[in-house]
């Protein structure tokens, strides 16, 4: 009666906690259908029993084995998503993990471990919590997974990303990103889960699977909350 449960985005009543209204439901765009299976774009046309990849996965291929992603980066997503981010909401990273989960469902294997893109020191000061890490601590409360929220570490402060091409992002990433030198048991012969809020380009994920790789991880995949479509 005194706290009342209220839509996440619009802040109108709700049946229960942490949920979204049924306006904003219809206005959230959902990925589901035929996806990509290396990054989760949304494709057109009907799965026929084969692999299916994306035009960009096929031209550069993943340093990861299949990927996914719950939302498309765009309207009542986007908004959402740069509350969690910016606008100090660490709350929605619960829901959004069970949309990750649902998402993801193809990815989980038994012993994988889930590990977040890290942020460098100097933006979790700034920022007080890694959005990433709230989400895979989220995500493996729903599969029952364990999570290292250190399994990598953001050496080097790398500029913002917004606006560069994917050969600048790769470039602006080289060796920024490393296992922690304390956790790389954690990962030897295991598979990994790598979780992001937004796959663009997919450079910040191939860093940190490369890393995971080369520290001895098994198979290595990746799930993203939302995921930026060329026409976005």
């Amino acid at each position: 009666m005194i706290y009342p449960p209220r839509c996440m985005s619009c802040g109108e009543l709700t049946k229960a906690d942490f949920g979204l209204c049924g306006s904003c439901w219809r206005d959230t765009p959902f990925i589901g259908g035929v996806v990509c299976e290396s990054c989760g774009m949304p494709l057109p046309g009907e799965a026929d029993g084969h692999r299916i990849e994306c035009d960009d996965c096929m031209k550069t291929p993943r340093p990861w084995q299949d990927g996914r992603a719950a939302l498309l980066y765009d309207g009542k997503a986007r908004s959402l998503i740069l509350a969690l981010k910016h606008g100090d909401r660490p709350e929605l990273a619960r829901p959004a993990a069970r949309w990750m989960a649902q998402a993801g469902r193809d990815l989980f294997r038994d012993d994988m471990l889930i590990a977040p893109v890290p942020l460098h020191w100097s933006r979790l000061l700034k920022r007080r919590y890694n959005q990433s890490a709230l989400l895979a601590q989220h995500l493996g409360r729903e599969t029952g997974l364990e999570v290292c929220v250190d399994l990598l570490v953001r050496r080097l402060k790398t500029p913002v990303l917004d606006g560069k091409t994917a050969a600048e992002r790769a470039e602006t990433l080289s060796d920024a990103i490393v296992p922690h030198s304390r956790r790389l048991h954690r990962m030897q012969g295991r598979d990994v889960l790598l979780v992001d809020d937004v796959m663009t380009s997919g450079a910040t994920l191939a860093v940190c699977a490369r890393a995971c790789l080369a520290a001895g991880a098994n198979h290595i995949f990746v799930l993203a909350l939302a995921r930026v479509a060329k026409d976005a």
